[in-house]
């Protein structure tokens, strides 16, 4: 595997670490403390700062859609979660059984639940759009009050779509 580079990114809710090599981003994380370590250099790979800049633009309400290349390292099923995760609709959301359903394992909810909390891309790969079968919030590695905003921002940023 390449050199891996970090880059960190001040959100709305806090600081975000982005690790990547200079083919992907391998990496999208809630950091635990709010201290930016990793600042831009002339040596940060151009995917990265493309990174940074589409998560700028989705913070601003601006962007929708990713397009940097992602590496993720991960099972079969995993994968196949992940991939569920990324056709879950800007600013909608799916149940852990939903998500079963579409990977074609109607039994494996605890195991999609599982693979959700494997997701080392969040946002881009949006398992913050996956909440239990009864609607309620659950479980997000980035803290439940993140996972709310996220939603409550991309229904706001639909809403503005709509009125426009």
């Amino acid at each position: 595997m390449s050199e891996l580079y970090y880059l960190d990114f001040q959100s709305p809710i806090g600081a975000v670490e982005i690790i990547g090599t200079p083919d992907g981003i391998s990496s999208v994380l809630f950091k635990e403390e709010d201290v930016l370590v990793h600042l831009p250099g002339p040596e940060t790979p151009q995917v990265l700062m493309d990174c940074l800049k589409e998560l700028t633009e989705y913070f601003k309400g601006e962007r929708m859609h990713f397009t940097v290349p992602l590496i993720s390292e991960g099972t079969e099923f995993q994968w196949k979660v992940w991939q569920a995760l990324k056709n879950i609709r800007y600013a909608e959301t799916a149940s852990y059984r939903e998500v079963a359903d579409a990977v074609g394992s109607p039994k494996a909810v605890r195991a999609v639940g599982n693979a959700n909390s494997k997701n080392k891309i969040s946002i881009i790969v949006p398992c913050h759009r996956v909440i239990g079968s009864n609607g309620k919030l659950t479980g997000y590695a980035g803290s439940l009050s993140r996972k709310e905003w996220l939603l409550q921002h991309e229904q706001a940023v639909k809403h503005q779509q709509t009125i426009v």
